[in-house]
């Protein structure tokens, strides 16, 4: 088995499509997704184990937690094993931890549930999410951008999957509405994980590794468009975490998702509270569930409609246009909450949009930074941003809601100073991105000593000469 999992076992032979990568990797993609739907699970909790909306937050903020810290941790690990073994274990961690949920609902124990699918289901988001992005990047050099969006765009279209299926299978199990069903919860958990399983097993049988030199036909690198942003040398994992590009990309990325995860964890609630007085409620309540899936179409759409426009106009500029656009957005909900329900939705769709470009672009953004020489493991050192984030969005939204409501504080006045901090934290993300110039010579490695398909991660410490 260790055999069929080496990234000698899938190189592509001659002739072989690079277009087939791409549905590998959403495989993958598509199925660790489903995490943009977890708010389809926060109220049939909430009613049947009687818990607050912090605590029925709490496994999707470990999940996102786990995530980053798992990329970072097996990031060099998934460059030298391929995405194949990435992909596998991947499967193997986000699966049980919808099985140990499912099982922590049948006993009635929810720290199971967070455990389970917070923690190792979470790792499974992060070895799933880094496995296939360096392989994309080394099978569309010409169009780095349009590779990670390609596959990227999965992960933001899971919700758009995973919520009809969730909301499908609560109502056939008897865990939706006034007396959520607790064994229900648990059998869709069950269910979905055996779902996920056969789903995510095409993509690591799918999924193959260029050859060594291979180029794509009728591309040359030296007639490749030429910017002052896109290095010509290579960077290791270690000496990017020495460059201030990096920490400077670090909270850009974190603000960035900050603002999005903030409405995206608590959407279904967040479109009730500003509609709540001019919709009944059966009404109101099923329009929620198709709110959240506009949102994970529009997630998932502007992963690839923003990455591929970054392929022309750049990697910085498409940040200005995600951070200081999406603080006007902010600001246009919070000071016009719910005059217009077609105002709001335009405002969400955009926010969300920009939010998941946002982890499209970063890939092609370290790889014009940093080269191709372990961007993996940069990508996966990166994601504790998301980790970090994953935590501050959920708990400022839903702390600020809880404490408001608690107050007898009624709409959309729940999250008009939830919103205004995120109207802050992406201003600062936008002048950290303005601060973003090229790395420093000091930090490449010594173009002898560089393997391009970053099987010898021992090499990193090579380039730390400087």
């Amino acid at each position: 088995m260790a055999g069929f999992l080496t990234r000698e076992r899938i190189v592509a032979p001659p002739g072989w499509s690079r277009w087939l990568v791409p549905p590998a990797a959403l495989s993958i993609h598509l199925a660790i997704g489903q995490a943009y739907a977890w708010s389809a699970f926060k109220t049939p909790l909430a009613d049947g184990l009687g818990l607050s909306g912090v605590a029925t937050a709490l496994p999707f903020t470990l999940a996102i937690i786990m995530l980053g810290l798992s990329s970072a941790l097996f990031g060099t690990k998934v460059d030298a094993n391929g995405p194949r073994w990435a992909m596998v274990v991947a499967t193997s961690c986000f699966v049980s931890g919808f099985l140990i949920s499912a099982l922590g609902l049948y006993l009635g124990w929810y720290w199971l549930v967070v455990f389970g699918y917070g923690f190792v289901g979470g790792i499974g988001l992060g070895v799933g999410y880094i496995s296939p992005v360096s392989t994309l990047i080394k099978w569309f050099p010409d169009r780095p951008g349009l590779a990670t969006g390609l596959a990227i765009m999965g992960f933001g279209g899971g919700a758009l999957i995973a919520s009809p299926l969730t909301a499908s299978l609560l109502s056939a199990f008897g865990a939706s509405g006034d007396n959520p069903s607790v064994t229900g919860i648990g059998n869709t958990f069950l269910v979905m994980g055996l779902i996920y399983l056969v789903f995510m097993s095409v993509g690591w049988m799918l999924i193959r590794v260029p050859a060594e030199g291979w180029t794509p036909p009728g591309w040359d690198a030296s007639s490749a468009k030429k910017s002052a942003m896109i290095t010509t040398g290579q960077v290791s994992a270690n000496n990017a975490l020495r460059t201030p590009q990096f920490w400077l990309l670090w909270v850009v990325l974190t603000f960035n998702v900050t603002a999005g995860i903030g409405i995206l964890e608590r959407a279904n609630p967040i479109f009730q509270d500003f509609f709540r007085d001019s919709t009944p409620a059966e009404t109101l309540a099923a329009t929620a569930v198709g709110f959240v899936s506009i949102l994970s179409l529009a997630n998932s759409a502007g992963r690839l409609a923003w990455s591929s426009l970054s392929d022309v106009l750049g990697r910085k500029n498409m940040y200005r246009i995600y951070l200081g656009v999406g603080a006007l957005l902010y600001l246009l909900i919070t000071l016009i909450p719910n005059q217009s329900r077609a105002l709001f939705l335009v405002a969400s769709i955009l926010i969300l949009s920009f939010y998941g470009a946002g982890f499209a672009t970063v890939p092609a953004y370290l790889r014009d930074l940093f080269g191709t020489y372990q961007v993996g493991a940069i990508h996966g050192r990166l994601l504790t941003a998301w980790s970090t984030a994953g935590v501050l969005g959920p708990l400022i939204v839903n702390a600020i809601a809880d404490s408001r409501i608690q107050a007898g504080v009624e709409g959309p006045a729940r999250y008009t100073t939830a919103f205004s901090i995120m109207v802050v934290l992406l201003v600062i993300g936008f002048v950290c991105n303005e601060l973003i110039r090229p790395v420093n010579p000091k930090y490449h490695e010594p173009e002898v000593d560089v393997a391009d398909d970053a099987d010898r991660p021992t090499a990193e410490v090579k380039g730390q000469q400087t």
